[in-house]
């Protein structure tokens, strides 16, 4: 399986890895020669290493942008929030890691639960086609998302009171508390972003294989290490394993 595995996720000799420098949790700086650092491309070159090649990182600004790119032949595995969207042209591993998205309220807001929140007369700040943008535009029935294409403008419509919640991942908000005196973070998660590892749809034997590396790098206390190597411990969480069916 990896000799058919290696011909699919490495087809030119390099493993082409994209990576969502979005998420700060799991790229948290750069090295000497500008390569991210941190869990997700780690993760990336023990993949590379397993499979005999070298890895070569594909920087995307958003997770949008690197799930538009699966067919576009610039990478061959993502490192991304698995959402159902993008499962319709990526082939997901299970989450290797877990962040919990949360709600953060303005001062004095009578919203005191998650429940609370979808109201038609609520409006959620949000950035655009984030897992958890996406996570809400299936499940909020009633209130209004106002989406930003980056990170900090869906904090400024928050500070600008253009928006009553500003969703986003729970680790991010606690520094959007310190900045706004008063905000609170509901208590309790709407959603857990499923942090995985893609390829698109046509490399099967390239997406079983990154399957059982998953899983292994969970069992082993890989995925852990990592964690802990990069400062995230109490900010990311190693997802459970996958149950196998019978």
């Amino acid at each position: 399986m990896q000799q058919d595995a290696a011909a699919e996720l490495a087809p030119t000799g390099v493993l082409r890895a994209a990576i969502n420098l979005g998420n700060f949790l799991l790229v948290t700086g750069r090295a000497a020669n500008s390569d991210p650092q941190g869990v997700a491309p780690d993760m990336a070159a023990e993949i590379a290493a397993r499979l005999g090649v070298a890895v070569q990182y594909v920087p995307f600004a958003r997770p949008s942008a690197l799930a538009d790119a699966a067919d576009d032949g610039v990478w061959d595995i993502g490192l991304i929030g698995a959402e159902p969207a993008r499962a319709q042209k990526i082939a997901f591993s299970a989450a290797y890691a877990e962040i919990e998205a949360a709600y953060l309220v303005q001062p004095g807001s009578a919203l005191a639960r998650l429940e609370d929140v979808d109201q038609p007369d609520v409006r959620i700040a949000v950035l655009a086609r984030s897992a958890y943008d996406l996570w809400l535009e299936r499940n909020i029935k009633h209130a209004t998302l106002l989406r930003s294409e980056s990170a900090d403008g869906a904090t400024r419509l928050f500070t600008d009171r253009d928006a009553d919640v500003l969703a986003g991942l729970r680790p991010g908000l606690f520094t959007e508390v310190e900045r706004h005196p008063g905000a609170r973070i509901l208590d309790g998660k709407f959603t857990a972003v499923q942090q995985a590892i893609g390829t698109p749809r046509r490399n099967a034997a390239g997406a079983a294989f990154l399957r059982a590396f998953v899983e292994e790098a969970k069992a082993s206390g890989q995925v852990q290490r990592l964690i802990d190597r990069h400062g995230m411990t109490g900010r990311l969480s190693v997802a459970p394993p996958t149950v196998e069916r019978p």
